[in-house]
């Protein structure tokens, strides 16, 4: 299995399939070592590649997944070419699955209050037999009493879904009080695992247009998606250049 990592405006992304991704999630649970797991679309990137203390946590992680299309078409800008894309959601989806076989436990952090007790039903219902041994919302001051909630749960995976640049910035200050054996940054996985933010259809999704069905739902998303075409102006104008855009 390779384990490479690809420069993207200054962010080491791993060039790994999802099938070589979840290897790794049972690799790290069976042999009882920790892993943390950022999944960077082309917003946070550029994010990190506006704010370099992001970058660097955004770095440390063990395995830095290409969630986004456009992740993928700025490594090929680069001639650095990923194996594929690897969305953030799948990979949860797949662990909750294999989960049961593994004899893992899951717990779910982040979302509206309400939203991980949704999210726990969906997936008690889709996988029978599947452990999610606890969950939490996302509106949260004390982080100890949340960490220690979690540890109490003795979970061997956390999905953490606080949104960017929270749940890296979270992730990277407390991994080392975590007992979890992996620790995934997953964004809006929470609301999608409930329902209360639709995927894209299958067809829009191979058609790599599932930003596009998020914007026509979240029309409120469009200054976010501005961060798409700067990112990739910015690969291909830039590269990865070691300055920062002023």
């Amino acid at each position: 299995m390779h384990d490479l990592k690809v420069n993207v405006l200054g962010a080491y992304v791993s060039n790994i399939t999802i099938d070589e991704t979840l290897e790794r999630i049972w690799g790290f649970v069976g042999r009882g070592e920790q892993g943390v797991i950022y999944t960077p679309n082309p917003e946070i990137i550029y994010y990190g590649y506006k704010n370099p203390e992001f970058m660097k946590i955004l770095n440390t992680a063990d395995l830095m997944l290409p969630d986004g299309i456009g992740v993928i078409y700025g490594a090929k800008i680069l001639k650095t070419p990923l194996s594929e894309r690897v969305a953030g959601f799948d990979v949860c989806v797949l662990i909750l699955k294999e989960s049961v076989a593994h004899g893992a436990s899951v717990y779910i952090l982040g979302g509206k209050p309400g939203v991980a007790e949704l999210a726990k039903a969906n997936a008690e219902r889709d996988h029978p037999g599947v452990n999610i041994t606890g969950t939490h919302d996302g509106y949260f001051n004390g982080d100890d009493e949340v960490i220690r909630g979690i540890n109490e749960k003795r979970p061997d995976i956390l999905f953490v879904c606080l949104g960017f640049p929270r749940q890296e910035e979270w992730i990277y200050k407390y991994r080392e009080k975590l007992s979890a054996r992996v620790i995934i940054g997953c964004g809006g996985t929470v609301d999608a695992l409930a329902g209360t933010v639709r995927r894209a259809p299958p067809f829009l999704c191979k058609l790599n247009l599932e930003w596009f069905y998020r914007l026509i739902k979240q029309p409120k998303r469009f200054f976010r998606m501005l961060s798409l075409p700067k990112f990739l102006f910015t690969v291909i104008f830039k590269g990865n250049k070691s300055f920062r855009e002023e």
